[in-house]
């Protein structure tokens, strides 16, 4: 790979006209692994959480690969003191031997070379996730020091690389009987934002992988001083476990899961379904067992065999009246969990971070096997056939009285796009890439916030009360909520299947609640109807909840504002308390516009968390149990995590 990038210009001219620049001396080639330092982010997608984490899913899909190519059955990953990951497996090892053309060690050459491995052609592997080559380098590259350890041909070899560059030679050691990879690193805090690895990140992941291939032993330990923790995952039922696990917290449809299980030429093709009685549908897609979160041509062919053989059993059984249109395919997947997982010797990932597939002929492979199947599983289990398109129709009425509801709305003006809500204060500026929303709880704060504000960049909408759980109903009754629709309405997009990131009048949207126990449930509230029926809000990064100060301390004549209870102990410590006078602040209303401007919306000084969803399984549980109809989740939440609560209303 090689990066051809314009360095710092110089000027030129004869004194009256200056001119950049611009020859030989300004072009810098990259080359190899310094490519991968100079622009991590075209390999790992960012410099943060995601990019940090996702050096250990390079590794560890790296070990899977064996496990598929039928090599060793335990992978085991820790995460050690300082943050130090090691990746240890049961399989071949990688090869030792020296490369004819590079005149290297096969090994060495894997982990400093990219686009070097036995995943192209007619390499070591049939199936791999690891398709570019490139994953292991990159690991190596953006890591402080990388430790490798590999066992095979009845001998131990070893070797250290310091950001990418080997520092000891490739040596071998004492004799072994066992075979296996061990990768050892430390991310580098020269590329990395942070570099706290999450054990609930890394176990929701691992987790996943051990769903997604039968009998394969996954083992995660945490060796962090006081965050020692340990699972083992391990599913003889694969997709089947994977999909009772996802409904575990909801009340089923139906109890039997549809289960399909075939090869295709060369493709292997496996999906699990099961529905149940929410109003919103979960699929999960996998290639080689990659996640693809941003699906692919797998994920287009599983919906369009899914609605028609649906439509093509209620059709022929006359379970659709003459008034009843052609089922959705919305409608049909509503409440619907499913997992369509494929591998295929040549995947075509769109991207390194390979969160879409793009092979094109998949899609009819996996339309015309489901198809078929799902038409002969409805003809035999006509009850369930029957619950699914009665929950479809139900969806169907829900969706026509959604639209009559938006027309009534839209006709008062409430959702109209040439009218905004009469209480949104807007600002002067039409740019919508440097303007920002404030959505407040309540019209005190909202009148402090509309006098404090930047007027030219800044809008203001105040919220009456706590907005409809929308966890709970259907879109129909949500539009006729008029906080909700007057979110809609302000923020131009659209909601559900009209949504459109384009309209969006706001490049920030930001929640700012009282720091109490009211205003956090009302943030959450705001946060459910973003993340279920507006979640592009928060994948492009445009939603932000502000952080108001809990206290102000007045010292002689000096004012502070502090926003923890620890920055309070930590101001406090050297202070006379007999001359400190603190203010705790319940509500946003408390501050004057000057003070609210100051501290929670000059850009200058705020504090703004941006929202991001590093665990789309993880957030699609929490807003399940949390914002669900069954008391008995949130009961068991709140007892497990008693002990991080603080700054309660008593």
């Amino acid at each position: 790979m090689i990066i051809i990038e314009v360095l710092n210009e110089d000027w030129e001219g004869d004194g009256m006209t200056l001119k950049k620049k611009y020859n030989a001396e300004q072009i810098q080639v990259l080359e190899g692994l310094e490519a991968v330092r100079k622009r991590p982010g075209m390999y790992i997608g960012s410099t943060g959480t995601k990019g940090l984490h996702h050096l250990v899913w390079e590794a560890v899909d790296n070990s899977i690969d064996e496990f598929l190519a039928g090599y060793g059955e335990e992978i085991e990953i820790k995460i050690k003191e300082d943050n130090i990951i090691s990746v240890k497996d049961e399989g071949r090892g990688i090869p030792v031997d020296i490369h004819p053309k590079k005149d290297l060690p096969a090994a060495q050459l894997v982990l400093t070379t990219l686009h070097a491995g036995g995943k192209f052609g007619d390499g070591g592997y049939q199936v791999s996730g690891g398709l570019h080559g490139v994953g292991i380098s990159v690991v190596n590259a953006l890591s402080e020091w990388v430790k490798l350890e590999i066992k095979r041909d009845k001998y131990t070899y070893t070797q250290k690389y310091e950001r990418g560059v080997p520092v000891t030679e490739f040596e071998k050691g004492k004799r072994t009987t066992k075979t296996g990879t061990k990768i050892e690193f430390k991310p580098d805090p020269e590329i990395f934002d942070t570099l706290v690895f999450k054990f609930e990140t890394l176990a929701n992941r691992l987790q996943e992988s051990a769903f997604l291939n039968k009998g394969l032993k996954i083992i995660l330990i945490d060796e962090r001083p006081d965050l020692e923790n340990e699972v083992t995952y391990q599913y003889d039922g694969g997709l089947e476990a994977f999909i009772e696990y996802l409904n575990r917290d909801r009340d089923v449809l139906d109890k039997n899961i549809v289960y399909l299980e075939e090869e295709v030429d060369d493709t292997y093709i496996e999906v699990a379904i099961q529905y149940n009685k929410s109003y919103n549908d979960r699929i999960y897609t996998f290639a080689n067992n990659i996640n693809t979160h941003d699906g692919g041509y797998h994920l287009t062919g599983f919906k369009a065999a899914l609605t028609k053989s649906f439509n093509n059993y209620a059709k022929e059984n006359n379970l659709l009246k003459k008034k009843d249109p052609k089922l959705s395919g919305r409608d049909i997947r509503e409440g619907l969990t499913a997992v369509v997982n494929v591998k295929l010797t040549e995947p075509q990932f769109e991207g390194q971070t390979k969160t879409k597939l793009g092979n094109s002929e998949i899609r009819s492979k996996v339309e015309s096997t489901v198809y078929e199947y799902l038409s002969y599983y409805l003809d035999r289990n006509t009850d369930f056939a029957k619950k699914v398109i009665n929950k479809a129709l139900e969806a169907v009425r829900a969706r026509n009285a959604a639209k009559k509801a938006k027309e009534l709305t839209r006709r008062k003006g409430v959702l109209s796009s040439n009218s905004l809500p009469g209480k949104l204060s807007d600002c002067s500026s039409r740019k919508s890439d440097k303007t920002e929303v404030y959505l407040v709880e309540g019209d005190s704060a909202g009148g402090s916030a509309k006098q404090g504000r930047n007027r030219k960049f800044q809008a203001i909408l105040p919220l009456k009360g706590k907005i409809m759980n929308v966890e709970r109903a259907r879109l129909n009754k949500i539009i006729s909520n008029t906080e909700i629709a007057s979110i809609i309405t302000a923020l131009g997009t659209g909601i559900g299947e009209e949504f459109n990131l384009d309209k969006l009048r706001y490049d920030k949207v930001i929640i700012m609640t009282d720091a109490d126990v009211d205003g956090a449930h009302i943030c959450t509230l705001i946060l459910t109807l973003f993340y279920r029926y507006m979640p592009e809000l928060i994948s492009e990064g445009h939603v932000y909840i502000a952080q108001p100060p809990l206290y102000k301390v007045t010292y002689k004549k000096d004012e502070k504002y502090l926003y923890s209870d620890k920055q309070l102990q930590e101001y406090l410590a050297d202070l006379d308390r007999s001359k400190v006078s603190i203010q705790r602040y319940k509500g946003l209303g408390e501050m004057n516009p000057r003070q609210l401007w100051k501290t929670t919306m000059d850009p200058e000084n705020r504090k703004l968390q941006q929202v991001e969803v590093d665990d789309e399984r993880e957030a699609d549980d929490i807003f399940t149990r949390l914002m669900g109809s069954k008391a008995r989740l949130r009961r068991e939440f709140i007892m497990g995590n008693a002990d991080l609560a603080n700054n309660l209303d008593i």
